[in-house]
């Protein structure tokens, strides 16, 4: 019922704003990628900048053996020069698969804080899941942790104002973002920019991000066939999220801290919000944030980028897709100049018009050579990315135009042909799960479709 009644709002939004659309063009959302390579990629560890020559260390060996990429070259630089985060080395990253073992990771980190917690979601629901975290943080707080929350004001408009009341109440601070009541607004009121993100940070040492919301839908594993259904009898959800310590997670919580203030939230209390870093790992590592306030997606530029870049192999996994003509031209030319381009989208979503959406280019993608796989049995809500099996960023970002223009989104990127390995493995296991889209079967399908595919295009824009 209350993912309905956010459906609801959403597509009622939508059709409001198209109303008054009067563009006959889409804008172009990224910058020009056909640029030279910069200066030398520089990478940052704990105790600062590296040296030229320690940062070109570490990046061949993060190209290691195998097949030639582009990626540690021309790319690389060009995605430092778009997006302005450093590469941090030091880090230790860990995938997880689903709800339960996203949320046992981070209820371990929330019970162990001493200092801080700070906590951005799209969707925190009422319902089991939610009041198991909404207990955890009070308890904290009352620990005297400070905890700090913010809240999408149309992913939570399902859940009761009280929930929110309780934990105010126990001194935890509640920020909504771009409430929807714009007599509440505490900037220029914008209805349609959203806060996408899916970040927990504790003690500035350990961070979350990925898709994964707070609500009951992640109660069970995708890869259990015991667990594929939920007591509803609705599909459980197939998400991704990763677990990141070491130097990276000051770079998180910077853009915590700077939606805090471009909210205008009251003043945080006084915490050790950037502890000293620690090196934890070896995983190198860019936190790439993307807001409506900037000219572009910083994240969409470094895909579009690493796709032109790649030499071998593209991989994505993705919810929700509709996407537009420069992603169009980058993935048919990968596939074009050789490219092993695969992508896994949803046989089934709880966003009708975007699934028709992306079902309208799968013929234009099958002719030009991308292989296009359908996951069964769940609800696929996972975000990731692997190019040339050393390139890879797990996130909230869907290939949408709402991702796109009018999301706060986050992601990490993470080099290296280990943790590409990780993420391939997880690749294969959802292929596993899915069944092939073959353009000869696309060409087949019946006109009701095709009339689905049509309409649903004309909301694109909105979605």
């Amino acid at each position: 019922m209350k993912r309905a009644l956010r459906l609801a709002w959403r597509s009622a939004l939508a059709l409001a704003l198209a109303s008054l659309a009067a563009c006959s063009s889409l804008p172009t959302i990224v910058p020009d990628l056909a640029r030279g390579a910069r200066a030398p990629v520089q990478l940052e560890g704990a105790r600062g900048p590296l040296s030229p020559a320690q940062s070109k260390a570490i990046l061949q060996r993060l190209a290691g053996a195998g097949q030639p990429t582009d990626i540690f070259e021309r790319h690389l630089a060009l995605e430092e020069a778009i997006v302005g985060s450093p590469l941090t080395t030091g880090n230790e990253v860990l995938m997880l698969q689903d709800g339960p073992s996203t949320y046992r990771s981070m209820m371990e980190a929330i019970l162990a804080a001493r200092d801080h917690i700070n906590m951005e979601t799209y969707i925190f629901d009422d319902d089991e899941v939610g009041q198991r975290f909404a207990q955890a943080l009070i308890a904290k707080q009352a620990q005297g942790v400070q905890v700090n929350l913010i809240r999408d004001s149309v992913g939570t408009i399902a859940t009761p104002a009280a929930f929110f009341e309780q934990m105010k109440a126990a001194g935890i601070r509640v920020l909504e973002f771009n409430p929807v009541n714009p007599l509440v607004a505490r900037k220029d009121w914008a209805l349609n920019r959203r806060d996408h993100r899916k970040l927990l940070i504790v003690d500035g040492h350990t961070a979350f991000l990925g898709g994964i919301n707070v609500s009951g839908v992640y109660s069970g594993s995708s890869f259990s066939q015991a667990s594929r259904v939920r007591p509803s009898g609705a599909p459980v959800w197939r998400d991704t999220d990763l677990r990141l310590r070491g130097p990276v997670v000051a770079e998180l919580q910077k853009l915590f801290v700077a939606n805090w203030e471009e909210q205008k939230g009251p003043a945080l209390a006084a915490r050790d919000y950037f502890p000293a870093p620690r090196i934890m790992g070896k995983e190198v590592v860019r936190a790439i944030g993307s807001s409506p306030e900037e000219p572009y997606s910083l994240i969409y530029a470094t895909l579009l980028s690493a796709i032109g870049s790649a030499e071998t192999s593209v991989r994505l996994t993705i919810a929700y897709f509709a996407p537009d003509p420069q992603l169009l031209d980058a993935l048919k030319a990968a596939a074009a100049r050789g490219v092993d381009v695969k992508l896994i989208l949803p046989s089934q979503s709880d966003s009708w018009l975007v699934f028709q959406v992306g079902r309208g280019f799968y013929e234009e993608l099958l002719r030009a050579g991308v292989k296009i796989h359908e996951r069964q049995g769940v609800l696929l809500h996972s975000k990731t990315a692997l190019v040339d099996g050393v390139w890879a960023t797990v996130g909230s970002t869907n290939l949408d135009w709402r991702s796109f223009l009018h999301n706060h989104e986050l992601n990490a990127v993470v080099l290296g042909r280990e943790f590409g390995q990780q993420v391939q493995a997880m690749f294969d296991k959802d292929l596993a799960g899915s069944t092939e889209i073959t353009l000869e079967q696309w060409l087949r399908r019946p006109i009701d479709m095709r009339a689905k595919e049509a309409f649903a295009r004309m909301w694109e824009y909105w979605l």
